[in-house]
């Protein structure tokens, strides 16, 4: 195992490291301190030729692109406070109704206009092969109560394992929901995700409404298409559909115990992705709104159901609904998650 320390760029007058850790199966993870994102992932595949499974760029300036941020997919990044959707940007909390930052619509999406994924996050080499990312959230940052602080410790085995360790303590009663939100392409990008046989570890998922988030409501799919419990190819359900995944599936998990939610492969380069979460929810994502003229500086083509997003977390637009497991953190205790991408080939 090791990890290498190299320059990324400058943001905000300050310099950006990117730490690259290696393992003895040749699997080489990159991350950077901006956004505590993951801008790279090389697997071997099952003839043993190693290639970048995940979506990113090689220089922080790629983040800052034109095409990218009107876009604005959050390639890699850790998704924070609050990840996914929260209905109108408000929740009420002790009695007390807070507004947040409108950057989806009405609704307040990741975190609000400067989510975690924009920030510089302070990195420690922990060990031969693990990171740990800290961050200080102020009291009414994007409009959340209370100071938060929060660390994230990205950690890469010798049993090809990427294990995300996320924590947070804040001084007032607040909702933290937090994720990775990396896109994967098990083939290296030579062609789009439809091809990958996906399982979900659960016929349930929340009901969204007109706007995109959540109701409540929580719907049984056995039987239908998007019932991946005894896994389906992704390109046909797309096709019975009519459109991609956006789909937060639910999972019977009240001690919040690591479990497997999902598995996918691919048959052509016979990668496969095992996701194991403490988590409630895992949104799968196809990419459906992903923008076609985004690309690695080294011509890598992403866009449109080129990458898919397995984001485990508490329930989207948590904090209105009712009995949502988790959804607010009290004041000094620990928010804690675990969620591990397990790799294959």
């Amino acid at each position: 195992m090791s990890i290498n320390t190299s320059e990324f760029g400058i943001f905000d007058n300050e310099k950006i490291e990117l730490y690259t850790l290696t393992n003895s199966n040749g699997v080489e993870l990159q991350i950077t301190n901006y956004g505590a994102t993951i801008t790279t992932l090389k697997v071997p595949n099952s003839k043993g030729v190693v290639e970048n499974i995940a979506c990113g760029f090689d220089t922080l300036d790629g983040y800052f692109k034109k095409e990218y941020v009107e876009n604005s997919p959050y390639f890699g990044g850790t998704i924070g406070r609050y990840c996914s959707q929260i209905k109108d940007s408000k929740f009420t909390l002790n009695g007390k109704e807070y507004n947040l930052a409108k950057n989806c619509g009405e609704n307040n999406l990741h975190g609000g206009v400067t989510g975690f994924d924009k920030k510089i996050w302070k990195a420690e080499v922990v060990s031969d092969n693990a990171i740990k990312m800290s961050l200080y959230s102020k009291d009414l940052e994007e409009g959340f109560p209370g100071n938060v602080k929060v660390e994230v410790v990205f950690t890469l085995t010798n049993t090809n394992e990427v294990k995300i360790d996320y924590t947070a303590t804040p001084d007032q009663d607040t909702p933290i929901a937090l994720t990775n939100h990396t896109y994967f392409n098990l083939d290296a990008f030579s062609s789009t995700v439809e091809g990958f046989i996906a399982r979900v570890n659960t016929a349930k998922r929340q009901a969204m409404d007109d706007t995109g988030t959540g109701t409540g409501e929580i719907v049984d799919v056995t039987g239908k298409s998007d019932d991946l419990t005894k896994g389906k190819k992704i390109g046909d359900v797309h096709a019975e559909m009519g459109d991609g995944f956006e789909h937060f599936y639910v999972f019977d998990n009240p001690k919040f115990e690591l479990q497997e939610v999902a598995n996918i492969k691919s048959e052509i380069s016979g990668r496969s992705l095992s996701v194991l979460s403490t988590e409630p929810c895992m949104l799968l994502y196809t990419g459906k709104y992903t923008s076609d003229e985004i690309k690695r500086e080294n011509g890598e083509q992403y866009g449109k159901y080129r990458g898919f997003c397995c984001e485990t977390h508490r329930y989207q637009n948590g904090p209105n609904i009712e009995n949502s497991p988790k959804s607010i953190t009290k004041a000094g205790e620990e928010f804690k998650s675990t969620t591990i991408f397990k790799l294959g080939w």
